[in-house]
């Protein structure tokens, strides 16, 4: 009996100096797993980016590198990107007066933006006309300081227009006929005697030379 508890002890001992050698193995040389990625067994659907439907493509011919992208059609929405000469896009839709196109436009909100028209080719499609969204309010509402507007007021003063003061009335000079004897009566007596000189000079010197 003593001698069968004996080798208990002993076989217990020896399996406990085979685990602590074991266990001192195996952190010299740690053993790992390797993982193995699952294979599916089934068909998987492909994503293909292929677009549908009509397409825009930026205008070579373009005064410009890029055009603006907005979020809507006109110039006073906020500008939310750009397209460079030659890309495409999916077109959606158009404004009312077919002056903007909406694109389909990735990282905004809706996915989707407005194009100018002019700057882009569409392929032949019938884009319905999309309603636009609402005018962007201004930050900031411009106020006039009724102060400083009132330094650059120039107040006219009231001018008195001349007053017409009619002229005179013209007074026209009648001629009445004079007769030949008021005529001669006005003639002066001196004027007379000159003339009456003059005559018997010329007389005189005719006189003279017929003489020799």
């Amino acid at each position: 009996m003593r001698q069968k508890s004996l080798q208990k002890y002993l076989l217990l001992f020896s399996m406990l100096i085979l685990g602590g050698v074991l266990l001192g193995l195996g952190e010299r040389n740690p053993v790992y797993a390797e993982g193995l990625a699952q294979i599916p067994t089934i068909a998987m659907a492909t994503v293909t980016g292929t677009p549908s439907g009509p397409m825009i493509t930026v205008r070579s011919d373009a005064d410009q590198t890029q055009i603006n992208v907005r979020s809507g059609p006109g110039t006073y929405y906020d500008k939310v990107g750009v397209l460079l000469v030659g890309q495409q896009a999916p077109a959606k839709g158009k404004s009312v007066g077919g002056d903007w196109i909406l694109i389909e436009y990735a990282g905004v909100v809706g996915s989707q933006a407005w194009v100018y028209a002019p700057l882009v080719d569409v392929q032949t499609g019938n884009l319905p006309v999309v309603e636009p969204p609402p005018t962007p309010t201004p930050l900031v509402t411009p106020t006039i300081n009724p102060t400083l507007a009132a330094q650059f007021v120039i107040t006219a003063a009231p001018s008195r227009l001349p007053t017409y003061t009619a002229p005179p009335p013209l007074a026209i000079p009648t001629f009445s006929q004079m007769s030949s004897q008021s005529l001669a009566a006005g003639v002066p007596a001196g004027m007379i005697i000159i003339g009456l000189f003059a005559v018997g000079l010329v007389l005189g010197l005719f006189s003279i030379a017929q003489s020799r």
